[in-house]
């Protein structure tokens, strides 16, 4: 008796500590949207797919992978955390987020191409483009699975033997998104050899807050084995 009211308590305190992690992962979520709009909306001109100016067009592409792909997979791994409800309805939201981190992922990918043929610049030449296609390419399978797995009809025992495999590929995938989205800031700076100190500093600092943002999302997910 004593040892389950202690394996209670236990279980109790990693869960109330996953929860307070989402907050923090939810404060450098937030703080990274808004250093992403300011820096695109006031140091490069505004977030446009549509326009003839290929930099408005290119800027839906970082905008997107972050506040779009990473921002939404990153929730949809803390939503057992978040989303007070049955486990299904958890599923559910969770796989409903992680599609449309996927569908927006891909609308920026095609941002890049599009800005690309504009300016006549080589397609997928740099180490940034590589982990980001195959972050998204990876995503798309790992969904799929996790679809077939966990949302179609499969013995218990399965889901079982395949749970942790699916939260080690969800937690790769993160670490690999904020790599292309760290590996894109910095190529970016580069090419635009920056000239503003501010504009420099914005871009180090939103670097930092995503990489941040990834790494509380993963220790409440982490933590979530001992829930």
């Amino acid at each position: 008796m004593h040892s389950g009211h202690q394996v209670a308590v236990v279980t109790h305190n990693y869960r109330l500590s996953a929860s307070r992690l989402t907050i923090f992962a939810h404060v450098f979520g937030i703080l990274a949207f808004i250093l992403m709009l300011v820096w695109l909306l006031h140091y490069r001109g505004g977030i446009e797919y549509d326009s003839y100016y290929g930099d408005r067009v290119f800027n839906v592409h970082p905008f997107l992978m972050f506040c779009g792909f990473i921002f939404l997979s990153g929730e949809a791994m803390m939503v057992y955390k978040t989303v007070q409800a049955t486990h299904m309805v958890q599923k559910v939201v969770h796989m409903i987020f992680q599609l449309g981190a996927f569908v927006l992922g891909v609308v920026g990918l095609c941002a890049a191409f599009k800005f690309h043929d504009m300016n006549n610049i080589e397609d997928v030449y740099s180490l940034h483009s590589w982990i980001g296609i195959g972050t998204l390419s990876l995503f798309a399978v790992q969904w799929l699975a996790g679809l077939i797995s966990f949302m179609a009809p499969q013995p218990e025992v399965t889901r079982h033997s395949l749970l942790p495999w699916h939260i080690c590929g969800g937690r790769m995938l993160l670490y690999l998104s904020i790599a292309a989205a760290l590996t894109g800031l910095m190529e970016k700076a580069t090419f635009l050899k920056l000239q503003s100190e501010r504009e420099a500093r914005l871009v180090n600092f939103l670097g930092l807050c995503i990489l941040l943002f990834g790494i509380f999302v993963d220790l409440s997910v982490a933590l979530a084995r001992y829930v």
